[in-house]
This record gives C-alpha cells, sequence and structure tokens, in this order.
C-alpha cells in the first residue's frame, strides 16, 4: 500500500509547490515591474513672503461656493467628508510659517497658521490632476521680506545705498558704517535659507515622503515665485517707482534670482513661475480712492512680470497676473462699507456722539445700506487685510491653481 499511495502524494505535493512558487515569482514580477516603471517624485519648490505662507482661514472655504464659477475648485478642495481635503500622493516639507518645519501629507493648515492655507494647497491639488506621480512641494516663506535684500541672490551682487539714502540717512543722525554693515549682515539671508532647506529635504526624501524609494528617483519640477510687497512700498531702494522703469532694478535682480536658483541647485532649465502681485485688483478698476497708488502698483506688477519676457527665459519661465482672482464682489461691498463708515464718523463728528451711539449707528447704516449678499459675502469671505488678499480662500485658492496651471504649461514646451 505504501508503493501505490506514496508516488501520488509526491506527485500532489509537488504539483502544489510548483503552484506556489509559480505564484510568488508572478507576485515578485509584479513588484519588480511596478518598479521598473514607477515614476519618479516630481519635487516643487514655493518661496516667497507673507502671501506665500497664506493668510486665507479654512472659515472662508464657504465663501467660494457663494459663486457658482468657483464651485469646481471648492469641490476639489474638499474631501468626501466636507472637511478640507487630505492629498494622499502630495506631500509637503514647509518652513518659515511655524518655529519648526511643518511635514505631512498636503491638506489645509499648512498656511501662515494651522487653520489657514496659502497657494500651496490648490497648488498641490491641481498639480496632481496634471500628473500621476507623485509630488513633494518644499515651502520656504517669511513675512515681511524683500527680493531687494532678503531673497537677494548671489548674483545680484551686494546691496548698495544711493546717495540720497546715505544723505538722509546722515541728516538723521544714523551711524552710516552701521547701516551699511546692518545691510550687509541681512542681504540673502532668506535666499541662502531657502537653497539650504531644499538641499536639506531632497538630501534624505524618505523623512519628508515615507513612501519614497531612491530606485524611483526624483525630479526638480518647478519653482513657484509669490513676493513683492515689501519691494513695492519701498520708496527709498526704489524713489521712481511711481515712473515708467521705476522699479526696473527687481526685474533685474529677479532675473538674477531664477539663474542662482537654477544654478544653486544643479536645475539650469527648471521651469519657473511667477505670481506678479495682484492685492486690490485690475488696476483699471480702481476707485477714487485708490488712484494715486494706480501708476506705481501697475509699475510694480509690469516689473515682476518683466524677466519673463527675456529671451534666455522664454518656454521656461512664466508670469502668473494674480489680478485676475481678486474678488470684485468683495471689494465691492468693501468699498461701499467704507463709505458707510465714513457717514458714520461724520455724524458721530456733527452730533458729538459717543462711541456706542457711533457704533449704533454705523449698524443702522450697514442694514439699511448693505444687501444681505454685501453682508454674507463679508462674513464669510474675509479673514485677514487687503494686503493679505483678505484672507480670503477663494482669491489664494485662485492664485495656487493658476500658478499650478502656468507650471503645466511650461512643463509641455520643456
Amino acid at each position: 500500500m505504501k508503493i501505490t499511495r506514496w508516488p501520488v502524494a509526491t506527485t500532489r505535493l509537488s504539483a502544489s509547490v510548483r503552484w506556489f512558487a509559480r505564484l510568488i515569482l508572478f507576485s515578485l514580477g509584479l513588484v519588480l515591474a511596478g518598479q521598473l516603471h514607477a515614476k519618479p517624485l516630481k519635487v516643487f519648490i514655493l518661496a516667497g513672503q507673507s502671501n506665500m505662507q497664506g493668510h486665507a482661514k479654512v472659515s472662508t472655504f464657504e465663501h467660494i461656493g457663494m459663486d457658482p464659477a468657483a464651485r469646481p475648485m471648492l469641490a476639489e478642495m474638499l474631501g468626501a467628508d466636507g472637511k478640507p481635503k487630505v492629498c494622499e500622493r502630495v506631500w509637503i516639507s514647509s518652513i518659515g510659517c511655524a518655529d519648526a518645519e511643518q511635514t505631512g501629507k498636503l491638506t489645509a493648515g499648512f498656511g501662515a497658521s494651522g487653520d489657514k492655507i496659502g497657494p500651496e494647497f490648490t497648488f498641490g491639488i491641481y498639480m496632481g490632476k496634471f500628473t500621476d506621480a507623485p509630488i513633494l512641494l518644499i515651502k520656504t516663506s517669511w513675512g515681511g521680506k524683500s527680493l531687494n535684500t532678503d531673497f537677494r541672490s548671489p548674483s545680484a551682487g551686494p546691496y548698495v545705498f544711493s546717495e540720497a539714502q546715505l544723505t538722509a540717512f546722515q541728516k538723521r543722525g544714523k551711524d552710516v558704517a552701521a547701516m551699511k554693515a546692518e545691510k550687509a549682515a541681512a542681504t540673502g539671508v532668506s535666499y541662502r535659507l531657502m537653497v539650504e532647506h531644499v538641499k536639506k529635504v531632497l538630501a534624505d526624501l524618505k523623512r519628508v515622503v515615507p513612501d519614497y524609494d531612491a530606485a524611483q528617483g526624483y525630479e526638480l519640477a518647478g519653482f513657484a515665485w509669490f513676493q513683492g510687497w515689501n519691494d513695492m512700498v519701498d520708496g527709498d531702494t526704489y524713489p521712481q517707482r511711481d515712473k515708467p522703469g521705476g522699479y526696473d532694478a527687481y526685474s533685474v535682480a529677479m532675473a538674477h534670482f531664477i539663474r542662482d536658483v537654477r544654478r544653486d541647485l544643479n536645475a539650469p532649465k527648471l521651469p519657473f513661475v511667477i505670481g506678479v502681485l495682484g492685492v486690490g485688483g485690475p488696476v483699471a478698476d480702481y476707485g477714487p480712492e485708490e488712484q494715486r497708488y494706480k501708476a506705481t502698483h501697475q509699475n510694480f506688477r509690469d516689473a515682476m512680470a518683466a524677466p519673463a519676457l527675456l529671451p534666455e527665459f522664454k518656454g521656461n519661465v512664466a508670469a502668473v497676473l494674480v489680478e485676475k482672482y481678486w474678488d470684485r464682489e468683495l471689494k465691492a461691498a468693501r468699498a461701499k462699507e467704507g463709505e458707510l463708515k465714513q457717514r458714520a464718523k461724520k455724524l458721530a463728528k456733527e452730533g458729538n456722539l459717543k462711541p456706542a451711539e457711533e457704533k449704533a449707528a454705523l449698524e443702522k447704516l450697514r442694514a439699511e445700506g448693505l444687501t444681505e449678499r454685501e453682508r454674507q459675502v463679508m462674513e464669510k469671505g474675509i479673514s485677514n487685510a487687503e494686503y493679505h488678499y483678505l484672507g480670503s480662500a477663494k482669491i489664494l485658492g485662485g492664485v495656487g491653481k493658476a500658478l499650478a496651471e502656468a507650471m503645466a504649461e511650461l512643463k509641455k514646451t520643456k
């Protein structure tokens, strides 16, 4: 009986082993094939000052849904649970918005504080629609920084005080030597911190992207710049800013910045998108109170966009006019409310009203002078000052989306 049964059992065992071995080999082949076809991690750098940090509170998301044209963007920003989306394929490392580096899968909360977003949120969401590769955003942003000093790159050379500035220092009794030393110490600090952090992250990608496999590699895929306010208001550095060409020095520094970033990160054709300052919207829409700023604002915007027109940057640098994403309805409602405040102040002065009485007068004027829609859009859509794009997720969401779209177009022509 043993002679007749053992061969059958052995045959069955061998067949099972062969089947199991084939299954293992097949699975291993799938894994290896997946590794061979895994796409490199796409790394995008985002840099700038407070508006790259982002001051739009999550509470303003609701306002996006009040505009039918913006609802598709809101749908992309929210998860199935109605809360800000967590992007499973997009990671972020951010410095400058908190005391320590912030890392994790992209979601809301990587803005200037834990309840805010900047352009990074929709930039990452929409870049994820343009590529099926994993994505890493490296964000370096600090409030109140200029290109002329803080982000000044090596090729731009040292910041040089004009004779007018030096004369003004002397008249005010300033120590000129000390002023020069202070400026020299501040020059380029943010630029160096930015480059150092990017290199630190790239040197150990698995620290930020746990699933990263060195076999898949990475690609420095693009750079988005969103800055400008501190340069625009700097009348000492740009004394002719209300005249054509008054901000030419910004254009020159920006071109040096692009070249230096590419050199220092060893990415000679790194696609570069400039978010052109657009606070207030198109200058053609400026009201009577804004006319005094019109020339200055337009001159600065032209200077920011100018590097994209240089022959050496054709097809690899783009300028995005952020003014297009300013919310006209919010602006009109705020202007109307501003007029009501002025009327309340006039009434208070003429009637010698106490603060509480003035406040009551304003509330009465608001109730009579503003529509329910106007009150609602301001209540739901504004969470910060105008120079921070009103802290509006609708505006900054539109900016991030536009930066991503411009980046995708550059990569098509790369």
